[in-house]
């Protein structure tokens, strides 16, 4: 079972602007700015956030220098914010863990991997997502804390992507993305499973899941030993089911599956695969036919 935690039905991010609707938002702001000592808090979001096509730096809640999400209101409000996204999780997995205890079903969160401007200071995309995550604060560990206290999975995207694939002058990182959650998820002692976020059949996006499954840290910790305890490959269609694709495919599925410790080259493995996909040859020509109509 795997619950997405990101935006859901009591939130509404209309335009980038994080705006609070419903009477429960609305109510529990209000709560938590007077608790605060700053009851003039609780009626509203940051009014200065800019709108859906706005870059970090065109607005004043996000910039850089004296941006308002490095304020006292900014730390008060996105607290909260990403507080209720939290409490949501606990929500959801509380009622899932009662009703699939004593089964073999095993929990799992989908997290999204939210890597535009990820090299900025403000982090504007997650932090309107709900994920409190910026260059001065983990966002992740507290996520992974969450999950860990239900004994689920943590379940993360945009494992396929390297940073120089993706826009430089967005700031995109999903690398450094990937190794933020991977270290969250080591300090919170829960399992980490992963998703291509885009549909890709060639070597160079493979290889990458390969590498990025087997959690190789860029810094010295205790997770040497530690992979990703699953992985989930998007999307099925006619495309995978070419030639070329699969057979790139069957080499990466046995590539994955002889884990890290395998140092084996691509090469080996590709001879290996060979007799699988000549076998598979007339299955794989009648998916594609299928997914075709």
């Amino acid at each position: 079972m795997v619950p997405k935690l990101g935006r859901y039905d009591e939130w509404s991010l209309s335009n980038i602007v994080v705006t609070c609707v419903g009477q429960y938002s609305l109510s529990s702001l209000k709560a938590a700015a007077e608790a605060y000592g700053k009851p003039e808090w609780g009626s509203t979001g940051p009014t200065d956030a800019g709108h859906y096509n706005n870059w970090p730096e065109d607005t004043h809640f996000f910039k850089k220098e004296d941006g308002g999400w490095n304020t006292e209101y900014g730390e008060f409000f996105l607290t909260w914010y990403s507080q209720m996204l939290l409490n949501h999780g606990e929500r959801i997995l509380s009622s899932a863990k009662s009703i699939f205890e004593n089964t073999d079903v095993k929990l799992s969160a989908k997290v999204a991997g939210i890597h535009w401007h990820y090299g900025t200071r403000s982090h504007a995309p997650e932090l309107t997502a709900g994920y409190y995550n910026t260059r001065l604060r983990d966002g992740y560990l507290p996520i992974a804390q969450m999950l860990a206290r239900h004994s689920a999975v943590f379940n993360f995207t945009c494992i396929e992507m390297r940073d120089h694939e993706q826009p430089q002058d967005a700031l995109c990182a999903p690398e450094q993305l990937v190794n933020q959650v991977a270290l969250a998820t080591l300090a919170a002692e829960v399992p980490l499973a992963g998703e291509n976020a885009l549909p890709r059949y060639d070597d160079y996006a493979h290889e990458q899941i390969v590498k990025a499954s087997a959690l190789s840290f860029d810094q010295d910790s205790e997770g040497g030993n530690r992979e990703m305890c699953a992985f989930t490959y998007l999307r099925m269609n006619p495309e995978l089911f070419k030639a070329e694709n699969w057979r790139r495919f069957v080499w990466f599925v046995k590539k994955m599956g002889e884990g890290r410790d395998s140092h084996r080259c691509w090469e080996e493995v590709e001879r290996e695969a060979e007799h699988f996909v000549h076998v598979t040859q007339p299955l794989v020509q009648e998916a594609a036919v299928a997914l075709t109509h």
